[in-house]
């Protein structure tokens, strides 16, 4: 299959399903002699693995990460980097009930439709398992990108009709991880929490939003035509599981609005530089990083495994009830936290190195 790459200069090759003996990756790109924090590596694997909250999954995963190539003495070699994560808390039989019948709202008739054949387990390779080895190379990707001055901070923003409109200056978000559903405002955290528990009682599951920024940023990352950065940082946001919707500084609000109030007005900052007097473009113009704010919202869909019967069919088209079983998270924004940050932070490594080359 293709499809398992993301980035030109700064790569990553993922491999491996829910249910294998492993899933893990091999970054490439990464220039030599960075240092690298293991411990920081495993402790944003930590804030993404199952049961990292008591809003999310049963399931649990030590997800230790082990690095087979790539390091010395914690030294980034320019070599490729090839990292594993152990499945250890695999249930596959707790799937056998799915092999020849098509869950709704997930990925196994489209699957089977497009191979032939699928893996039932727990949905194979479309699992969010897979997002883990993402997490792991994005916490490499960070790490370069501090060396640099720039930052990535996500957070939850929405989940179903909760809100949390307060701008992003505002908010502390040094306290994102001391909440269980990693919201850093404590009124709003309580009243997710609250419709969060309410849907897991029903049976139900619930979606929301994820809002990020990146600090930090300088001026000329991206490309003006194909690889425009916002484009980049799009594709790789819809590519994370349950995600349905992507938006950059303004976003859809801008379709409401004249140029007259949308424009970015420019003025002369503290040390003589050019700066937007507002950042409604999100920090991208014209495809390309303009030294502000990178600022942007994920919208991800209600999970599809629900703890209720649905209507569905099994291969011979035979009309079925599935009930939910196993293990699953009643609202995946929580834990989604640090893969839009992981995801941020390979595609900003990707063009800062591309960056480096364009230009003498």
């Amino acid at each position: 299959m293709a499809g398992n790459i993301l980035g030109t200069a700064f790569r990553l090759v993922s491999f491996g399903a829910s249910h294998d003996p492993a899933i893990g990756g091999v970054v490439e790109g990464c220039p030599a002699g960075l240092k690298v924090d293991l411990a920081a590596i495993q402790a944003e694997l930590d804030r993404r693995r199952p049961g990292s909250t008591p809003l999310g999954t049963a399931r649990r995963e030590a997800d230790t990460v082990e690095f087979l190539s790539g390091l010395l003495d914690e030294v980034t070699l320019g070599t490729p980097i090839a990292l594993v994560i152990r499945n250890t808390d695999a249930r596959p039989q707790d799937y056998d009930h799915l092999k020849d019948t098509f869950r709704p709202g997930h990925a196994d008739l489209t699957w089977e439709q497009k191979y032939g054949l699928r893996d039932h387990r727990g949905g194979g390779r479309a699992s969010a398992r897979e997002t883990a080895v993402r997490v792991a190379a994005g916490a490499i990707a960070r790490q370069l990108l501090a060396h640099h001055g720039i930052r990535v901070n996500a957070w939850v923003s929405g989940v179903g009709e909760v809100r949390l409109d307060h701008p992003y200056a505002e908010l502390d978000l040094g306290r994102v991880w001391s909440s269980d559903v990693r919201c850093p405002d404590e009124a709003a955290a309580a009243r997710m929490t609250a419709l969060i528990e309410q849907v897991r009682a029903e049976g139900d599951t619930v979606g929301g939003l994820v809002s990020c920024v990146a600090t930090g940023v300088p001026a000329g990352l991206g490309e003006p035509v194909f690889d425009k950065l916002h484009a980049d940082l799009g594709r790789a946001m819809l590519g994370i599981n349950a995600v349905k919707g992507f938006q950059v500084g303004s976003g859809f609000a801008a379709a409401t609005l004249r140029g007259s109030q949308h424009n970015d007005g420019y003025g002369i900052g503290s040390e003589g530089e050019v700066r937007t007097a507002t950042n409604r473009s999100g920090g991208v113009q014209g495809g390309i990083s303009n030294g502000e704010d990178i600022v942007f919202d994920v919208a991800f869909k209600p999970a599809s495994t629900l703890m209720r019967t649905q209507r569905s069919v099994d291969r011979e088209g035979r009309p079925v009830e599935l009930e939910g079983r196993g293990r699953h998270d009643p609202c995946v924004v929580p834990r989604a936290v640090p893969v839009v940050e992981a995801m941020t932070c390979l595609v900003l490594a990707d063009h800062l190195l591309r960056q480096r080359m364009a230009r003498l």
